[in-house]
């Protein structure tokens, strides 16, 4: 049942906007994979989703599911089924009529839906839970039941809008487990929007970042960490370190010294980026004396700041590294681990 999904030059204007919502997106979305939309707070990434779904129509651009231009077919004929941020259930209704309301509005036969509706309330756990109400569920379990609606109907495509951000946090991590195993248990190609780093990478495939109704950067998740396209998206993605020099004769030439990276860059001016998970306390290669400026415990981790001959770094060590504020120490940057950005 699974397709693939195409967004081809997708861009959209609302309506007296000053700006456009979305700007020439293109995306590709394997069938049975899970794409993650991920960018701040206005930056099109709902936008995109409702557009798949039927719900926007794009200013410009196609929408390809199978091949199969979207554009002009009906939300109730492609095959999509959504979830929402709030569940959105029939309150007068028992948990087993919420989830088989859209058969019966498809006027599937009365024993196939309850065999149906059955099936779905096993695959989200929900089991002995039919006769309830909305009214009775936890915040969780009604969104579990709204994920039951939605793959009642043996969707196509599973598009799903930050379902996850009205739950506290262990809730959230329970429901994504539970999502991506339903996921590839069903094989659902399946598009889910967030603003949260940690549930994309958690989740998805692939990520799809959008800053300013842009696609940044389309990619599988570890790339965002270890090969980052700009300052920006890496700054997003927390590599908060970026030392500027100039590369010549395969090395950078910078303030902390002449540094070797194991991806050659271009000659001129260029900024490394290196995460502070990354950096390490201790001689290696791209070596220097530093000075520790503040250190911060975390728990699972101790965050230092660094200062070494006027550059400003960031190192995360373990909790029992043993450091403390104004001690010298040796700071090296794995050549692996330095990545060049484009200006």
């Amino acid at each position: 049942m699974s397709a693939g999904l195409e967004l081809r030059d997708l861009s959209h204007r609302y309506s007296g906007a000053s700006s456009p919502a979305l700007t020439g997106v293109s995306v590709g979305v394997e069938p049975g994979d899970l794409v993650a939309f991920l960018g701040p707070s206005g930056c099109g990434k709902t936008t995109a989703l409702k557009i798949v779904a039927g719900l926007l129509r794009p200013t410009s651009g196609e929408i390809l599911v199978d091949g199969d231009r979207m554009n002009d077919v009906p939300p109730e004929r492609r095959g999509a089924a959504m979830v929402f941020q709030k569940p959105l259930l029939f309150p007068h209704m028992s948990v087993a009529q919420n989830i088989g309301f859209g058969l019966r509005m498809r006027s599937v036969p009365r024993d196939r839906i309850e065999k149906r509706v059955d099936g779905a309330l096993r695959s989200v756990r929900m089991d002995g839970f039919a006769d309830r109400r909305p009214g009775e569920l936890s915040g969780g379990q009604q969104q579990r039941v709204a994920l039951a609606r939605a793959l009642v109907t043996g969707p196509r495509l599973l598009l799903l809008d930050e379902p996850l951000s009205a739950l506290d946090a262990s809730l959230r991590g329970e429901m994504r487990e539970l999502v991506r195993e339903v996921q590839e248990q069903g094989g659902y190609t399946t598009v889910f929007v967030t603003h949260d780093q940690e549930e994309a990478v958690v989740f998805a495939d692939r990520i799809a970042l959008l800053f300013d109704g842009k696609l940044q950067m389309y990619a599988e998740p570890q790339a965002f960490y270890d090969r980052p396209a700009t300052r920006r998206i890496a700054t997003f993605f927390g590599a908060t370190n970026f030392i500027p020099g100039r590369a010549r004769d395969g090395r950078v030439e910078t303030a902390l010294g002449n540094l070797s990276l194991a991806r050659a860059a271009g000659p001129g001016s260029v900024t490394l980026a290196i995460r502070p998970e990354a950096a390490r306390l201790g001689p290696g290669e791209n070596s220097f004396p530093a000075r520790i400026t503040r250190v911060v415990y975390l728990g699972t981790r101790i965050d230092c700041a660094l200062e070494a001959n006027g550059v400003g770094l960031r190192v995360a060590v373990p909790p029992d590294a043993g450091v403390r504020e104004g001690q010298n120490v040796t700071v090296s940057l794995p050549p692996e681990s330095l990545w060049p950005l484009e200006e």
